[in-house]
């Protein structure tokens, strides 16, 4: 596995636990629909959570979650709608990012909720 690829695993693997001590009812990760995967998607406070999870090794490039484009958002819309055909819910939609940068000497961690 690339070391890009390892890094975002991690990434994910750091969010969930976060998400989990935090209480969110996690209930799905990496959920596909066509084109669009989904890391996380998660229950809390009467919201279904689309979560997107970005990490880096640094922040060379800007911070992970500017990595998100109008073409992800629209992706991540689309999943939406391919969710609910499959599992109908009457709760409240949110999408998150959690912005991770795992860095030699310290890990920083930005949940931002309501992203887009």
């Amino acid at each position: 596995m690339a070391d890009h690829n390892q890094l975002g695993k991690d990434g994910e693997l750091i969010a969930f636990m976060i998400l989990q001590r935090y209480n969110y009812n996690i209930l799905h990760t990496n959920w596909k629909y066509k084109k669009a995967e989904v890391d996380i998607i998660a229950e809390k406070d009467d919201f279904l959570i689309f979560i997107e999870v970005k990490t880096r090794g640094n922040t060379k490039y800007g911070k992970p979650s500017d990595a998100i484009d109008k073409q992800k958002i629209a992706l991540y819309k689309d999943a939406v709608e391919g969710y609910l055909e499959q599992y109908p819910c009457e709760l409240e939609i949110r999408f998150d990012v959690i912005s991770i940068i795992i860095g030699k000497d310290e890990t920083e961690i930005e949940h931002i909720s309501n992203a887009f």
